[in-house]
């Protein structure tokens, strides 16, 4: 980080950045555009590749790409993609990089009783990517550490200084691993996962039955959610939040025989990791 600094800062025609401030915060201007979103997200992916463990089992790994992928084929945003990873992890969460890599605790799997809930979460952590909202709170960090006002352009109208930027963005992607969402962020992907369920078929109550479950889990096994409070906000909040989404909503399929077949797999394997 400090190399990547000192170069930008180097730079004889380096400029301060100014950002039109919204209502208290970096509002509508973004650092990275959907390119960069996309190339953030795949450097950061390369890195967790290497360090988190991963279901090896490719009924699972198939099954959980398929899902997610038709799941997308309904998101509104650009033409991200998207891909699909499962992590042996016994945690009940999900997380979303940058420009489409989405990755799902097999602890999601094991916990689920049907798979309208297993594509709630996935629905969600879609919702977060097509409404850019790691790009959103990239563009804070960054800000809010300093980073932007040694960045600025360089002589000729050179697109370096970017590129810096968006590597070092890549750099707090890969080592933060699970970004913290604003609260209306995690309102807008609960909204429109809602719609991509519906959009999709799938019963939409399949996010707020796994809301509530997170929220039983919280009592029972205040671990096992430990890291999913880190980064998202109570589920009680938005079990009420979703039970006026999902209150007047139709009906739409629960399971398929795939999943039975998933959770059949699943029993058969040993247990998923603790981290």
């Amino acid at each position: 980080m400090a190399t990547i600094l000192a170069r930008v800062a180097r730079s004889s025609t380096a400029l301060t950045l100014c950002v039109a401030l919204g209502s208290g915060g970096v509002a509508a201007w973004q650092l990275v555009s959907v390119h960069d979103e996309i190339q953030i997200g795949r450097d950061a992916q390369t890195e967790l590749l290497r360090e988190l463990p991963q279901v090896s089992d490719p009924t699972v790994r198939t099954y959980v790409s398929a899902l997610g992928r038709e799941l997308a084929g309904y998101a509104s945003g650009a033409d991200y993609p998207y891909s699909f990873s499962v992590a042996d992890d016994r945690d009940l969460n999900a997380f979303a990089l940058p420009g489409g890599p989405i990755w799902i605790n097999r602890g999601v799997l094991d916990a689920a009783h049907n798979e309208a809930q297993v594509a709630g979460v996935l629905a969600h952590e879609i919702a977060h990517v097509s409404g850019r909202h790691t790009a959103r709170q990239l563009t804070k960090s960054l800000w809010t550490t300093g980073i932007l006002y040694v960045v600025g352009a360089v002589a000729g109208g050179s697109d370096d200084w970017r590129a810096q930027a968006v590597n070092l963005a890549a750099m707090v992607t890969a080592g933060s691993v699970m970004t913290k969402f604003s609260r209306n962020d995690e309102k807008a992907a609960d909204r429109d996962g809602v719609l991509l369920l519906e959009q999709a078929g799938y019963d939409p109550r399949g996010l707020l039955e796994f809301m509530e479950m997170l929220d039983a889990q919280q009592t029972r096994s205040p671990n096992a959610v430990a890291r999913f409070f880190a980064t998202h906000p109570a589920p009680r909040d938005r079990v009420r939040n979703l039970n006026a989404l999902v209150g007047a909503a139709g009906s739409g399929r629960s399971s398929s025989p795939e999943f039975a077949r998933v959770k059949d797999r699943l029993a058969q394997m040993p247990p998923a990791r603790i981290r």
